[in-house]
């Protein structure tokens, strides 16, 4: 357990630091938010199925399809990887900025391997999923999951990830901030300033 938890801590500190591209960067790419829908929606899905797996047994849909619904996902999660590691650099230098800066050791860890790292962020992934759905799931919002995987299952997986990413950007995520989106739905809309040329020309 001390050993999960040491290594844990290892990845978030290398995800902080995110190297120099990382840490310079205030905002994630909508590709790569999308690629982190991919790459997460079986964990997801394996989070919700807790809370919920008395209602999703009453569903035949959930019960006969849901698994080939996912197996999509899944195959995509190679391809969904860097750009899901990209968006948590980001969103992890976001956090550290905010909490003080970051660790010394940082820039050393940031050097593991991406691939070294892809476990551990799964790990980190499906615990901050978890941890989520269990404080804002309820069982009466269950048949409302259910309803709506069968209702976007048609879907191609990219479209999915498309849409919700699409709807982030309609509702102005900013934790972490989207490029080209602004920050906040009551912010204006920038406003840009002609040089006012000197009287007489």
């Amino acid at each position: 357990m001390k050993t999960k938890i040491a290594s844990a801590a290892l990845a978030i500190t290398a995800l902080a630091s995110g190297q120099a591209l990382a840490a310079q960067q205030a905002c994630v790419e909508p590709a790569d938010l999308g690629d982190t829908i991919t790459y997460a929606m079986p964990m997801l899905y394996e989070a919700v199925e807790a809370p919920c797996s008395a209602i999703f047994a009453k569903s035949d849909f959930m019960t006969n399809e849901a698994d080939a619904f996912l197996d999509q996902f899944r195959e995509r999660q190679d391809d969904a990887w860097p750009g899901t590691l990209r968006l948590l650099k980001v969103f992890m230098a976001q956090q550290g900025e905010k909490n003080g800066g970051e660790d010394a050791m940082a820039s050393a860890i940031a050097m593991m391997p991406e691939d070294s790292l892809r476990p551990i962020v799964d790990v980190i992934i499906g615990q901050m999923v978890t941890e989520r759905i269990a404080k804002e799931i309820k069982v009466s919002t269950c048949s409302d999951v259910a309803e709506a995987m069968e209702l976007i299952a048609p879907l191609p997986p990219e479209n999915i990830s498309g849409l919700t990413v699409f709807l982030a950007k309609q509702a102005k995520l900013d934790d972490p901030k989207i490029c080209g989106v602004a920050t906040s739905p009551g912010s204006p809309p920038p406003v840009y300033y002609a040089p006012v040329p000197p009287a007489g020309q």
